[in-house]
């Protein structure tokens, strides 16, 4: 007699996880940092996130480390759990559509891009005095700019006319802070979903990984 077994009930689950490694990686560091800032005393949180930031001053002085290190962090450890939502409904889809390669290379991009552009473009109203100097040392923390690209490419896994519905609200979601005189973050956030819109080229001819 041959002995059925039946599936294990996390199976499911594991197999989710394992099709975007990336994305619950990305998300595991961001829950064990967000720990850090919880449990640390009032002034050593402000300074790891003010060292992890990157804002003018750390990116002067650590570009690359500014860069890397305010992927990994966010302000309220409280917004964790909204976090976990958002990786599971935006990246992970993403990453198991496109690949983890092709996922990253866009998520970093629009990190990058997003967070260089408009730190430059405070960096000119201080010059300007059209800010204070003190935003120089200002907290940004550049963990949503990857979701903003990963909304603005998953547009392209949408069939018909879902697709431009879709379009039509992220567009006004992350555009609607600029046209009422929103602050620099909101502009990263529109760069970010811009450089997610013009991957189209890297979502040609994926092979479905969805099984």
């Amino acid at each position: 007699m041959v002995a059925h077994t039946e599936p294990e009930p996390s199976r499911p689950l594991r197999s989710w996880i394992r099709s975007s490694p990336g994305t619950h990686i990305w998300l595991l560091i961001i829950a064990v940092t967000s720990v850090i800032v919880a449990i640390a005393p009032d002034q050593v949180d402000s300074v790891l996130l003010h060292r992890n930031s990157s804002n003018i001053n750390q990116l002067v002085k650590y570009p690359v480390r500014a860069l890397v290190s305010s992927a990994f962090w966010i302000v309220n450890p409280a917004s964790l759990a909204l976090y976990a939502v958002l990786f599971e409904v935006f990246h992970a889809p993403v990453e198991r559509w496109l690949g983890t390669l092709r996922w990253l290379l866009i998520v970093a991009t629009a990190h990058v891009v997003a967070t260089l552009v408009s730190q430059k473009i405070l960096l000119t109203a201080i010059q300007d005095h059209r800010a204070p100097h003190s935003m120089t040392h200002v907290v940004d923390i550049g963990v949503s700019y990857g979701l903003a690209a990963s909304i603005g490419v998953l547009t392209y896994r949408l069939p018909g006319p879902w697709r431009w519905l879709y379009l039509a609200g992220a567009v006004a979601f992350f555009g609607m802070p600029l046209v009422t005189g929103g602050t620099f973050t909101d502009l990263g956030h529109a760069i970010a979903l811009s450089v997610g819109l013009l991957s189209w080229p890297l979502t040609r001819n994926v092979v479905s990984r969805e099984t």
